[in-house]
C-alpha cells in the first residue's frame, strides 16, 4: 500500500499555496509539522480529493486518485479542520448516519457505532444532541467517524484543536492503536502532537516541504549544535543579536537561553540534547524569515 504524492502544486490566482510536494507515504504515522498559514490544509485537501492539484498528483497504488474515485474514498478516513455534524443528531444517531453513508449495514454497523463511542470516550453522551457538546466532544465525534469504516488512509487536519491536555494525551495513545497496516497523516503546528508517535516527520513553509525524515533521524543533524545558557537580561539582548536563540525563560534575575550554533555560543554556554521542537523552531524562527 502506497500513497504518492509527485509534484502537487496548487495555485489561487497569482498565489501558489502548496509548490510541487513530492512523498512517498506507506503504512506508518506522518507528522505534518508548519505554522498556520503554510498550506497544509490545502495539502490535506488535495490528497482527500476535495481539491484538485493545479498541477502535480496525488496516486494511491500507482494509479491517480481522480482515476480510483469511490474505490479510493472508500479506504480514506478523513477529519476536516473545520469538522461539522448536525447539531440536531444525537452522537449515536450521527455516526450510524456516517456508516450507511460509508457503506456499513446492518448488526455490524451498529457494533461498529458502538466500538467507535466507546473508543473515543463518548459511549456515556452517546444519546446527548450534538449540538450541545463542546468543542474537545465534537473534535472526538470526528474521529469516531473518520475510523468507523476501517480506513486503510486516515487524514487529520490539526485533530487536537479544543482538546484539553488530557483529551490529548488520549488522543495519542488512539492513533498509536489505529496505525497498523494504515498511512496514517497527522496535520498540526503542536510538536507534541507528533513528537511521541509519528514515525517520519515532515515540515511545510510557505507551500514548500522544507523537511523529511524517520522521527529517530529528525534532530541527527542538530546533533552539538544546541546550547543552553544561563546569562543576565542584558548579555542575553547581545546574544540574540548574533545566534540563532531558540527560546528565552527567565529564571529570577538571570535568563536561560538555548541556542543553535555550530561553535559554543559563549563562556558558561552547556551542551543539551536536541530535540524535535529545536528543530521546529530553527525552521520557523523569525530570525531565519520563518
Amino acid at each position: 500500500m502506497e500513497l504518492t504524492l509527485s509534484g502537487v502544486t496548487k495555485t489561487f490566482r497569482d498565489r501558489t499555496v502548496v509548490n510541487g510536494i513530492s512523498a512517498r507515504l506507506t503504512p506508518g504515522i506522518y507528522g505534518l509539522l508548519g505554522a498556520n498559514g503554510a498550506g497544509k490544509t490545502t495539502l490535506m485537501r488535495m490528497i482527500c480529493g476535495v481539491l484538485d492539484p493545479t498541477a502535480g498528483t496525488v496516486s494511491f497504488d500507482g494509479i491517480p486518485i481522480q482515476n480510483l474515485g469511490e474505490r479510493y474514498y472508500a479506504r480514506l478516513g478523513h477529519l476536516p479542520q473545520d469538522f461539522n455534524c448536525y447539531p440536531d443528531f444525537t452522537a449515536r444517531q450521527f455516526l450510524r448516519y456516517m456508516a450507511a453513508v460509508k457503506g456499513l449495514r446492518g448488526p455490524a454497523a451498529k457494533r461498529r457505532v458502538e466500538e467507535m463511542l466507546d473508543l473515543v470516550n463518548l459511549a456515556d453522551a452517546a444519546d446527548r444532541r450534538v449540538g450541545g457538546f463542546s468543542g474537545g466532544m465534537k473534535r472526538r465525534l470526528g474521529i469516531a467517524q473518520a475510523e468507523l469504516a476501517d480506513p486503510s488512509v486516515l487524514v487529520f487536519d490539526e485533530p487536537t484543536a479544543g482538546l484539553d491536555p488530557k483529551e490529548r494525551v488520549r488522543f495519542r495513545s488512539l492513533l498509536a492503536s489505529l496505525s497498523h497496516d494504515k498511512i496514517v497523516l497527522l496535520s498540526t503546528h503542536i510538536v507534541s502532537d507528533i513528537a511521541s508517535v509519528a514515525d517520519v516527520v515532515l515540515m511545510m513553509k510557505a507551500g514548500s516541504l522544507v523537511h523529511a525524515s524517520s522521527m529517530d533521524d529528525a534532530t541527527a543533524a542538530l546533533d552539538g549544535k544546541i546550547w543552553e545558557l544561563e546569562t543576565t537580561e542584558e548579555n542575553a539582548a547581545r546574544l540574540m543579536g548574533k545566534f540563532t536563540v531558540l527560546s528565552v525563560d527567565a529564571e529570577g534575575t538571570k535568563t536561560l537561553l538555548r541556542i543553535a550554533s555550530d561553535r559554543k555560543p559563549a563562556r558558561g554556554a552547556r551542551p543539551a540534547t536536541a530535540s524535535l521542537e529545536d528543530l521546529f523552531l530553527l525552521h520557523f524562527n523569525d530570525r531565519n524569515d520563518c
